[in-house]
Parts: structure tokens; C-alpha cells; sequence
């Protein structure tokens, strides 16, 4: 499952998500991350007074998600996590608190992520000269094309490594 909020961490362990929501200290910081136990569920991960707090999310057949909260607080369907996220902003919802700061993932592992979806042989060494990544690196990041590359170029680049 792959999602492009922040807050989203994807796999991470429990102790991670602990840690990560710990070194805050502010009630009401969050996180979602995959959850461990159970396939293809969610785990809300809500920090209070010391103590984290899991609440699973589940996506239902319709594509709406669906959050388990307090005993006793009727369970509630949201059509985008987007929608689950603003409605739990508000206090007494049925969370221990409402989400007030989101737990942002590294910039680095956003990063990495990004890179590696689907362009994983794009980046390896062995497969492309450093003067094609060097192309490819530039083009996405500018979105135009530098002038093209000869095979002289590309010979000396090899050369050089």
C-alpha cells in the first residue's frame, strides 16, 4: 500500500513508530504506518501522555476506509484517509485525543522511495553509464533536455570511471 501523505511511513516496525512519535512529546502527534498483525490494515498511531495509542484502519470493498475507535463510539467509514484525518482533528471523536501534529517520514526515506518506485535499474552502476544518470538526473529534476550527449561523451564518461 502506498500513499502520498507525510505522515504516512508505509512498513514500519512498532517499535519504530514509537520511537518516532516519543522524541515529540506532543499530545496529539500522529503517524500512520502498515500494520504488522493484520494484512492489508492500517495502524492510526496516536501519541498521549506517554503512551502511544493504536487504532487500526481498514479499507472496505468500496474503497472507503473504515477506523475502530473507543468501545462504545460507533465505527465510521470515510471515502479518503484524507477525510478520516480532518475529521479526527476534532476533539472528542472517539480517539484519545484529536491528531493535531503529524509525524512527518525522514526527507530522506520520502526520497528514497521516490527514486526507487519503479526506477530501481535506472539508478544501478552496472547497467548505465554515469553520463546517462547524470542525463536522466537532470532532466527529471529540471524537466527539460540538455543538449544531446554524443557517443565521444559518453566514451570519455566510461573512460573516466
Amino acid at each position: 500500500m502506498e500513499f502520498s501523505f507525510p505522515f504516512f511511513h508505509g512498513k514500519i516496525t512498532r517499535r519504530t513508530c514509537e520511537e518516532l512519535l516519543s522524541k515529540k512529546k506532543k499530545n496529539g502527534s500522529y503517524l500512520i504506518r502498515e500494520s504488522e498483525s493484520v494484512e492489508g490494515a492500517l495502524c492510526l498511531c496516536v501519541f498521549f501522555e506517554d503512551l502511544i495509542y493504536t487504532y487500526r484502519i481498514f479499507r472496505e470493498h468500496q474503497g472507503y476506509f473504515r477506523i475502530q475507535t473507543s468501545e462504545g463510539v460507533p465505527e465510521r467509514t470515510f471515502k479518503t484517509l484524507k477525510d478520516l484525518i480532518y475529521a479526527f482533528e476534532k476533539p472528542n471523536q472517539g480517539l484519545i485525543t484529536n491528531l493535531r501534529y503529524p509525524v512527518k517520514k525522514p526527507k530522506a526515506l520520502r526520497r528514497s522511495q521516490r527514486t526507487k518506485s519503479g526506477m530501481d535499474n535506472i539508478y544501478d552502476g552496472k547497467k548505465f553509464s554515469s553520463a546517462f544518470v547524470g542525463f536522466f538526473k537532470m532532466t527529471a529534476l529540471t524537466g527539460y533536455l540538455p543538449s544531446p550527449i554524443t557517443n565521444e561523451q559518453i566514451k570519455i564518461a566510461r573512460d573516466r570511471q
